[in-house]
């Protein structure tokens, strides 16, 4: 018996191949031209250089006077901004009030992960440094392939999946993911959450959405999806399946499933809480100690980095505004677009449409749909049969 190959298949493995040798060679050409740009040039944030010994006495941070290699100061260089937080932590643990600001995950990777087999060849800062870098660099290239397979089952088409995941992987914003900080992470986690949520994986979806929180803390925005798919679902059992009891269970799960994504990011203020705050004389306790919601977080961006609700919005940002323009007139006119094509769907949030447009994305699966026709199917039969046995 001869077997037939099957051409979608392959094209499928060839966009696959073709989108991890794009997130491969992407790494590789923006770690060398780092590399040689800060060979030309001085960084202009010289934190790298700033590395006082631990507050602990289990754990003693390498000395600035100490002898270093070319190869561990090349690598410690790149510990600059908000990388240098993310290596104290993991090397030394949250000393600092500010250091709360920068959620756990990259850090507990970071000293996990670490190859003890180079300890002998490099210090312990250089190494998390390396272990940082190769952490980042390999979760973006597997966000990448997430983020194919969720354009495929979002938009249906794979050529369009595979444009926009080489886009992507070149994106302007790119050094962010190749560099020490907590984006790599958090990409691999939200796109994969969401690429098994529109895939009706749901308990997978929402311990990946969760653990986004712990990278991230716009992590808990996540739970967006779970509420606006529990709206949808719960309105469409209560209004058109009449079953209060079925939306009230679709309200407690879909409840249930955004605690869990919010759990993570409270957890942590939680930690905080009890290390700044608990135990402390009156005098020792910080302002937000005392607030009725003693979020950490907030504190932390407003009082160190004066970040806060459109505090952005200051003429000596608009260069940054400029560089930012091309993306923002883009996602601009996609919603407008979006918008004027399809305004039914658009202005009722998606209330005031059919079902089978709703099982199109992630607010019903194929199977919700076939599970809703068979309901009404067996609904519209009783109320035949009872009318006809009155008559």
């Amino acid at each position: 018996m001869v077997q037939t190959s099957n051409p979608h298949h392959h094209h499928n493995n060839d966009h696959k191949t073709l989108v991890l040798k794009s997130a491969i060679y992407s790494r590789i050409l923006l770690i060398s031209l780092i590399i040689f740009f800060r060979t030309l040039a001085s960084p202009y944030d010289t934190s790298a250089s700033l590395n006082p010994p631990c507050l602990t006495t289990t754990v003693a941070a390498t000395p600035n006077n100490t002898h270093r290699s070319p190869i561990a100061s090349a690598i410690e260089n790149g510990i600059v901004w908000d990388s240098v937080y993310f290596v104290r932590s993991a090397q030394c643990g949250y000393e600092y009030e500010q250091s709360y600001a920068f959620l756990p995950l990259l850090p507990l990777s970071i000293s996990f992960l670490s190859p003890s087999i180079l300890s002998s060849l490099l210090p312990q800062r250089s190494l998390f440094a390396l272990s940082a870098y190769l952490i980042n660099n390999l979760a973006f290239v597997l966000a990448a392939l997430y983020f194919y397979r969720l354009s495929i089952a979002i938009l249906k088409d794979p050529e369009i999946a595979l444009r926009a995941t080489v886009l992507f992987c070149f994106n302007p914003a790119s050094i962010f993911y190749s560099s020490i900080y907590s984006e790599s992470l958090y990409a691999v986690l939200s796109l994969g959450g969401l690429y098994y949520f529109v895939s009706g994986k749901n308990n997978l979806s929402v311990l990946l959405l969760a653990l986004s929180g712990c990278a991230r803390s716009n992590g808990v925005l996540n739970a967006g999806y779970i509420c606006f798919q529990t709206m949808h679902r719960g309105y469409h059992a209560l209004f058109h399946n009449k079953n209060v009891t079925l939306a009230l269970q679709i309200a407690v799960v879909g409840a249930l499933r955004s605690i869990c994504i919010f759990a993570p990011f409270v957890a942590f203020q939680a930690y905080g809480y009890y290390n700044m705050c608990v135990g402390r004389f009156p005098d020792e306790r910080r302002p937000w100690c005392n607030a009725r919601i003693p979020l950490l977080y907030n504190y932390i961006q407003s009082h160190y980095w004066n970040v806060g609700f459109l505090r952005y919005f200051q003429l000596k940002q608009l260069p940054n505004f400029l560089l930012a323009s091309p993306i923002l007139s883009l996602a601009f006119y996609s919603v407008v677009h979006y918008a004027k094509s399809r305004p039914q769907i658009f202005y009722s949030l998606g209330f005031d449409t059919t079902i089978e447009e709703k099982s199109c994305g992630v607010v019903f699966l194929s199977e919700d749909l076939l599970r809703s026709k068979v309901a009404g199917t067996v609904e519209k039969s009783s109320v035949r049969a009872e009318g006809g046995g009155r008559t």
